[in-house]
């Protein structure tokens, strides 16, 4: 039996909570689908800041470099608003994504049947919403130099943050869109802003070469992505794999993800050409609500669903996650984010372990 080695950094917030519900369906999927798992678990973000004095301790690099696949929770919170801007708890994912070299994002956003009357628009614009985010994550805006706050001659003050990208950058992130595409319907829309940017044009050119060198039996669409975020809104089921970089993935990713009905549904992975792959929900740390008990587990769930698929070739383990967590929304159990708004039984409005411990009933039958 194949023993998978994974590192659970729970982080701050509501990630130590929902970091519990994903430990209570690893044991699930132990005792009932036959996988083994050797897990180990550290500290990132402020939690690092607190027991190791920076948000990523080059010993929990080590781990994480040594596993098969990364679970995180979720980083940041008011607590460490006064660290400096390089030690910040965001710094520590960051750096995690940096040294691991994980450049492909992916983020699905997919509305289940049960939630589709949750979502912020009508049922039959959302209803079978499948949409995948390819977005590139290791270049770009958030990573080019120049950048900084400098003080100008005259005293005012100057933040400068540089949008660059290389062919290559671009090629290996469309390269995942397009193998991604393949396996799903066949679609890619690549968003940018080539029309006020010499960086989306480059973008759309080295698309539009690869995809007619290797590509052309995948569809391409070019978007804007002002008008992309537009027709998110407006026609969402038009889009199949999204093709974003670092800045407008972000954006965009979010967006998309309230068609769901919450934030709290979506996981996403962020790959690298070789080594582990980081596993971690969409949502932030939500320091307004840790300690509560309340915070929806289901996107940390989903999370551990794609690690199974991608990291650890458990295909059937994942189906099965997926497939509980479907059932679970189907049986019209909630968490207080997907009942806001909504007419749901409040008998069946659970909080975080009793979502947990309802999926994890149904990965065990």
């Amino acid at each position: 039996m194949t023993q998978h080695r994974l590192l659970l950094l729970p982080g701050d917030g509501i990630g130590v909570e929902i970091m519990a519900a994903v430990r209570k369906v690893i044991a699930a999927l132990e005792t009932h689908h036959g996988l083994s798992f050797d897990l180990g678990e550290d500290q990132v973000g402020g939690a690092a800041i607190d027991a190791y004095g920076v948000p990523l301790a080059d010993d929990t690099l080590a781990l994480a470099r040594a596993s098969d696949a990364v679970l995180l929770g979720a980083v940041g919170g008011p607590k460490w608003a006064d660290q400096p801007y390089g030690n910040r708890p965001e710094a520590g994912l960051l750096r995690l994504r940096k040294e691991l070299d994980l450049f492909a994002n992916l983020r699905p956003a997919l509305c289940f049947d049960a939630l589709a009357d949750a979502s912020s628009l009508k049922r039959d614009l959302v209803a079978g919403l499948d949409i995948l985010f390819v977005r590139e994550l290791a270049g770009g805006v958030y990573f080019g130099e120049p950048r900084g706050i400098e003080t100008q001659d005259d005293g005012s003050r100057v933040g400068i943050n540089t949008q660059r990208y290389t062919d290559a950058e671009i090629r290996r992130i469309a390269v995942v869109a397009f193998d991604m595409a393949a396996k799903r319907r066949g679609r890619v829309t690549s968003a940018e802003k080539s029309n006020v940017m010499e960086s989306g044009l480059l973008w759309r050119e080295e698309v539009t070469s690869l995809h007619a060198a290797s590509y052309s039996h995948i569809t391409l669409d070019h978007m804007l992505a002002d008008n992309c975020a537009m027709q998110l809104v407006k026609q969402p089921k038009q889009f199949d794999v999204i093709l974003t970089d670092n800045l407008f993935g972000d954006l965009l990713s979010d967006e998309a993800a309230m068609l769901t009905g919450s934030l709290g549904m979506l996981p996403s992975a962020s790959l690298g050409s070789s080594g582990p792959g980081l596993y971690e929900p969409v949502h932030g740390s939500a320091p307004d609500i840790a300690g509560q008990g309340v915070a929806n587990p289901i996107a940390a769930i989903l999370s551990l669903a794609m690690a199974l698929r991608y990291s650890l070739d458990e295909g059937a383990a994942a189906d099965a996650v997926e497939r509980a967590v479907d059932r679970v929304l189907a049986d019209g159990y909630r968490t207080a984010d997907l009942a806001a708004g909504g007419a749901v039984d409040s008998a069946k409005v659970i909080g975080t372990d009793g979502m947990a411990d309802a999926i994890v009933a149904r990965v065990s039958a």
